[in-house]
């Protein structure tokens, strides 16, 4: 992955994930490598890596994020909040009032209910096989 433009866009926890790996695994085959160069950028980068392995995000793909975004068209969300739906995976609808700008008058219940079902079909853990039940409990 190459950034094209580091102004242009935001990205969701699962690009800056894949950035951060191509860019560690850049630095093993002999390049410029972070270590060396920038200790400072070499530490939040391998910080920020520890802590993403540990999120949904290193589950995700970019055809499940873009599935997800093209069946959530037809809501007319913003790109922040479509942004924070990937990223915080929101499972009740006090949770989607807190991510939706006036959920209330822009959302049904029912369309709210529907985004959380959205949300669970394309990125629940099930899907993705990130958790291992242990004694009946879900497992880290």
């Amino acid at each position: 992955m190459e950034v094209v433009n580091s102004k242009g866009a935001v990205l969701s926890n699962c690009e800056v994930f894949t950035l951060l790996q191509d860019l560690c695994q850049q630095g093993s085959k002999g390049r410029r490598n972070l270590a060396k160069t920038q200790t400072h950028l070499a530490n939040i980068a391998y910080d920020t890596l520890k802590y993403l392995e540990k999120t949904p995000c290193r589950n995700q793909t970019p055809e499940i994020i873009q599935r997800f975004l093209q069946s959530v068209k037809e809501f007319k969300l913003t790109k922040a909040e479509k942004l924070q739906l990937i990223n915080l995976r929101p499972t009740t609808p006090v949770e989607m009032q807190l991510i939706i700008e006036e959920s209330e008058d822009r959302l049904t219940e029912e369309q709210v209910e529907e985004l959380i079902s959205l949300v669970e079909l394309h990125f629940s853990d099930n899907n993705a096989g990130t958790h291992q039940m242990v004694n009946g409990a879900p497992g880290q």
